[in-house]
């Protein structure tokens, strides 16, 4: 087990990240930044409040469950009403993106309505995609082989990455 990133390059790539996206979408009233249940969902939270600190956009921010390892199988449920999201500027959050099946089919369920824009943020990207589905803002590219894992450990004074 090594580590990728420790506790401060993750909250450097996170603020930076928060700051990206702000450039991205300075001229947006409203966002909806959707987490992927787990660390999606965390790393969603520390975005929407980088972005409430630093301008008067409104972050709406709600988690997505899906069955990761087989998301056709399940619903995949948002916690927030849906039709809020109708024409609006999401924002798509995971932790770590590899074959991109999880966000291919998270992507799916906005794709049910019209949505302004949709924008997709990892941590890490692994870059090996089985799924036509890329990261429009990354935190960090890294090769690996097909047989790594990394996983994402957040902590308030611990957060690591790690490539198992």
């Amino acid at each position: 087990m090594q580590v990728i990133l420790n506790h401060q390059q993750i909250h450097q790539k996170i603020t930076r990240l928060g700051h990206e996206l702000l450039e991205n979408c300075f001229e947006e009233k409203e966002l909806f930044i959707a987490g992927i249940q787990g660390n999606g969902f965390a790393l969603a939270k520390m975005l929407a409040d980088i972005i409430k600190e630093n301008s008067d956009i409104s972050v709406n921010h709600f988690e997505i469950s899906i069955n990761k390892s087989e998301p056709w199988k399940d619903e995949i449920n948002l916690d927030i009403d849906e039709n809020k999201l109708k024409k609006g500027f999401i924002i798509l959050v995971d932790d770590v993106i590899n074959s991109g099946k999880t966000m291919q089919y998270a992507l799916v369920k906005f794709l049910e309505r019209p949505t302004k824009t949709i924008r997709t943020v990892v941590l890490v990207d692994r870059k090996h995609r089985r799924y036509p589905v890329k990261a429009d803002i990354v935190g960090l590219s890294l090769s690996t082989t097909l047989k790594d894992r990394v996983e994402v450990v957040f902590n308030s004074k611990a957060s690591k990455a790690y490539l198992i």
